[in-house]
């Protein structure tokens, strides 16, 4: 008679501070069979940390389908098997997705052990709305497909959350200045939990020149936070809505808007907000 499959522990884990690892989630990774490791060597600090000496196999987006298989089959075994990624909670712009697709599918039982996750510790500190707001992850690495990016949540009302890489981040808020305007508020959380904890917020016009400043700003694991945009009025003034139609008839948006400005009155963020609400 057949064992009935193992149980796939995704496991959180710190993001930071070894101090934020969960007793649970050393108890799991101590008594499951196998861990799935994004990349091994650097879970060893972590792993030796709780005297974890419980066997590694390297898993990530883009091992072969041949290790997929072979971890399936430990579980289809009756094998327990632990998930990590390098930090944080996997699957939240880590590895992972396939694997644990392919588990539940296979009848294997998914539980998720919870704990540190970066966005979600940026965002509670961040000072910004916390009660509707949208993970976005990390945004193209070109400044083109960025911008494209960044120009369709130009409307969104929710807080936006995007995570980026330092050697990008001072590019990704001056493409932000350009695409949502210079007095948009966004916080920067880095290196969370970390000796160099920072989290800082301004409107860009201010942001921007500030990690300018500082090269040290610009190192290290980032959660920008984003205000969402002021909500559009759902109605305009029958005049300035004809006016706005014709315009964006024969132009771009933001070209649309400025001129519609300048005809109407109106404040261009206004009319470009209800611009894109039409779309």
């Amino acid at each position: 008679m057949q064992n009935p499959p193992g149980i796939l522990y995704v496991v959180a884990t710190p993001i930071g501070n070894l101090a934020d690892m969960v007793p649970r989630a050393v108890t799991v990774l101590q008594k499951v069979s196998l861990i799935a490791c994004e990349d091994t060597r650097h879970s060893a600090r972590l792993l030796q940390q709780f005297s974890i000496d419980t066997p590694c196999v390297a898993y990530h987006d883009h091992s072969n389908e041949q290790r997929l298989e072979k971890i399936l089959a430990r579980l289809q075994e009756g094998d327990d098997v632990a998930l990590i990624s390098d930090a944080g909670t996997p699957l939240v712009s880590d590895p992972g997705f396939r694997l644990v697709r392919r588990a539940r599918e296979d009848g294997v039982q998914v539980v998720p052990v919870p704990g540190a996750c970066a966005f979600v510790a940026a965002l509670s500190a961040a000072g910004l709305p916390s009660d509707r707001f949208i993970f976005e992850g990390f945004l193209p690495p070109k400044t083109g497909a960025r911008q494209k990016h960044l120009q369709s949540l130009a409307a969104e009302t929710r807080t936006l959350i995007f995570y980026e890489a330092p050697h990008r981040v001072l590019d990704c808020l001056q493409d932000m200045a350009a695409v949502w305007g210079a007095e948009r508020e966004v916080v920067v959380a880095r290196e969370l939990s970390k000796t160099f904890e920072t989290i800082y917020g301004a409107p860009l016009v201010d942001l921007i020149p500030w990690m300018e400043a500082d090269s040290n700003q610009q190192r290290g694991e980032f959660v920008l936070l984003v205000k969402g945009a002021e909500a559009a009025e759902s109605e305009l003034d029958a005049k300035v809505t004809e006016t706005m139609r014709v315009l964006l008839a024969e132009l771009p948006v933001k070209q649309a808007a400025a001129i519609g400005a300048k005809l109407t009155g109106m404040r261009k963020n206004e009319l470009y907000q209800w611009a894109l609400s039409q779309q």
